[in-house]
C-alpha cells in the first residue's frame, strides 16, 4: 500500500464557530454506547446541535457491516459484535481514545470522503505534536506510521449526519490485534502513541485530538457533565 496524498482539506471556516456539545463517557461497554448513537441520528432534527462523544470501551471486537467472520482470528474471551458502521474488524479496549463526531455534514456543507479526510487530518496533526510522523495509505482508511495502523476510522451516514468514528491507539494493550486481521488486512501490523515514545496516558492526547477536530470542522466544543441515555435500545 502506498502513502496518500489526495486528502487536501483545509479546516472549515465559517463566518463563527458552530457550537457543538462535547460529552466525555468515561469507559462504558460497547453496545450500550452505539444505540446511544443510532437513537441520537434517528431523532435528531435540523436544529439538534453536533456532539462529539468521547469514550473508552470495555475490551470489544466489532465488525462492521460488510465484515467477514474469518478476519476474526481467535477472539477467545473477548466478545464480536456486528455492527452498522462501515469497514471490516477493529478491536476497542482501555487505553484507547475513541471519539464519535456526530455531525451534520450537511450543515457543514462537506461529502462523505471529505469528512474522512479531515478526521484523518485532525489525527496526524495530534501526532505531529509528540513529532510522530504519521500519514495516510492508499485504500485503507486510517492513520499510520511506518505501515503500522495507529488509527481506525469507521463510520456511518444516515440522511446527512454521521456516527461511528474513530479511534486512536494512545497506550493500550496491542494484543488482541493479533487475533484479528486489523480491518481485514491479514498480518497488518498495529501501534499506540506510547510505544512511539509518546504520552503514557490518554489524558494528555485527548485535548489536542479535540482540539484538532474541532479546528478541523469549524465548531467550537462546550463540554458537559451530563451523559446520553445509555440505558435505551432502539
Amino acid at each position: 500500500m502506498d502513502a496518500v496524498t489526495s486528502c487536501a482539506v483545509t479546516p472549515v471556516l465559517p463566518t463563527r464557530p458552530r457550537t457543538a456539545v462535547q460529552r466525555e463517557l468515561g469507559r462504558q461497554a460497547y453496545e450500550p454506547v452505539w444505540h446511544a448513537m443510532q437513537r441520537f441520528t434517528d431523532t435528531r432534527g435540523d436544529a439538534t446541535a453536533d456532539e462529539l462523544w468521547v469514550v473508552e470501551h470495555d475490551p470489544v471486537f466489532t465488525l462492521g457491516q460488510a465484515g467477514k467472520a474469518e478476519h476474526v482470528l481467535a477472539a477467545g474471551d473477548i466478545p464480536v459484535l456486528h455492527v452498522d458502521r462501515g469497514g471490516q474488524v477493529t478491536y476497542h479496549g482501555p487505553g484507547q481514545i475513541v471519539v464519535y463526531p456526530l455531525l451534520d455534514l450537511r450543515r457543514l456543507g462537506i461529502g462523505v470522503r471529505d469528512y474522512v479526510c479531515r478526521i484523518e487530518q485532525a489525527i496526524i496533526d495530534t501526532l505531529d505534536e509528540w513529532n510522530i510522523g504519521a500519514e495516510r495509505l492508499d485504500g485503507a482508511p486510517g492513520v499510520y506510521v511506518g505501515g503500522a495502523k495507529i488509527a481506525a476510522l469507521g463510520i456511518r451516514v444516515r440522511r446527512g449526519c454521521s456516527f461511528h468514528g474513530l479511534a486512536l491507539n494512545a497506550a493500550l494493550d496491542l494484543e488482541p490485534f493479533h487475533r484479528i486481521n486489523p480491518c481485514g488486512y491479514a498480518g497488518m501490523q498495529v501501534t499506540s502513541v506510547l510505544d512511539l515514545g509518546g504520552p503514557s496516558g490518554i489524558e494528555a492526547i485527548k485535548p489536542v485530538l479535540l482540539s484538532h477536530l474541532a479546528q478541523q470542522f469549524g465548531l467550537e466544543l462546550h463540554a458537559t457533565p451530563e451523559l446520553p441515555d445509555l440505558t435505551m435500545r432502539l
